[in-house]
């Protein structure tokens, strides 16, 4: 069986992890209603999208 000849220290493990942390996700506001929106989708409040309406919402303002 294959064992570890020495332990590996707490440095070496976490620079081997240190890519897996999470990043934060992109965020924008809709331009028409304030709401915060992934960038390059309509918006699901106003259904706006470039400033142009494009999709009809019952909750539309």
């Amino acid at each position: 069986m294959a064992v570890p000849f020495r332990k590996v220290s707490k440095t070496r493990k976490r620079m081997r992890r240190a890519h897996n942390a999470l990043e934060a996700v992109g965020t924008t506001t809709c331009p028409e209603c304030g709401a915060v929106i992934k960038p390059h989708r309509v918006c699901k409040k106003c259904g706006s999208y470039k400033g142009t309406k494009v999709v009809e919402n019952k909750d539309a303002e």
